[in-house]
């Protein structure tokens, strides 16, 4: 069975790579990506795919057998398309299966909005493709705020819009192996899942960073106008957008959902302690 994975220079599509080849070899796993120099690292053979050229995808796509779509990351008008794209040149190819990573959020309510809109219509187009198919909902990832750290330390915080509400945080390792299950078994077929860990607030967050790295950080809650005023002067208005959307989503408890990961699984999901000890030792 050979297995593509779409995105594969990114850090989620190489996870997902990496745990691939340890479950069936890497002779039967193909990355795609926009420019395959930058994933020649994985260690598979890497097949040229740019989201906006179905050409790329209908010859990337020959011999596959099931496809793993990592959601784009475009803006949200260019998104619905591009996947599109990928899922007509899999139909022509005569790829079986799809499993496409979705995103836990509300559709309605927040700055983040129209991207969770976008990936559950590709939800759809996924679904309406007549092929066997599996969702996951990712959590949001845990890394960035660790790589962000020496940004909180210097301000002794960790600052957003996120009130009490609960995340239910998830990491790009934890995603690799449910991605792989999800890929592999076919008891998962026709399943969407939330790939999400427990819920925990903000504050939380930075105890659980005090206890593992040894530092005093406190949480620090501003308006969802601040923040986002603050996020756009530092970011630019369309990402400075989006991670204020997310918080704000976190604050209004669209991240705190049921999560689905023992199902995809068979495995318990890692705490968010847990994760962060791996994250220190892993760097």
């Amino acid at each position: 069975m050979k297995i593509a994975v779409t995105s594969a220079s990114g850090k989620l599509g190489a996870s997902i790579v990496q745990h691939l080849i340890q479950d069936i070899g890497k002779e039967n796993v193909i990355g795609i990506a926009r420019t395959p120099a930058r994933a020649e690292h994985l260690g598979v053979e890497i097949r040229k795919g740019d989201y906006n050229n179905r050409e790329d995808f209908e010859e990337a796509l020959q011999g596959i057998d099931t496809l793993l779509l990592v959601s784009g990351m475009d803006e949200p008008q260019k998104r619905i398309i591009q996947h599109r794209n990928v899922i007509e040149a899999a139909k022509i190819n005569g790829v079986k299966k799809i499993v496409y990573t979705s995103i836990v959020g509300a559709e309605k309510g927040n700055a983040f909005s129209p991207i969770v809109q976008t990936n559950k219509q590709t939800e759809e187009d996924v679904i309406a493709s007549g092929l066997d198919y599996v969702i996951g909902r990712n959590g949001i990832y845990i890394e960035p705020d660790l790589e962000y750290l020496e940004t909180y330390i210097e301000d002794g915080e960790i600052r957003n819009c996120a009130g009490e509400g609960k995340c239910t945080y998830t990491s790009r390792q934890e995603l690799g192996y449910a991605y792989t299950k999800m890929l592999t078994e076919e008891k998962h077929n026709g399943q969407t899942y939330n790939l999400v860990g427990e819920a925990i607030t903000q504050t939380q967050l930075a105890d659980y960073i005090n206890e593992v790295y040894g530092t005093k950080l406190t949480f620090k809650s501003v308006s969802e106008e601040d923040y986002l005023a603050e996020r756009q002067a530092a970011l630019g208005d369309f990402i400075g957008t989006i991670i204020a959307g997310i918080y704000q989503g976190i604050k209004n408890g669209a991240n705190d959902v049921p999560s689905d990961y023992e199902k995809a699984t068979g495995s318990t999901h890692t705490t968010a302690l847990k994760m962060i000890k791996a994250y220190k030792n892993k760097n």
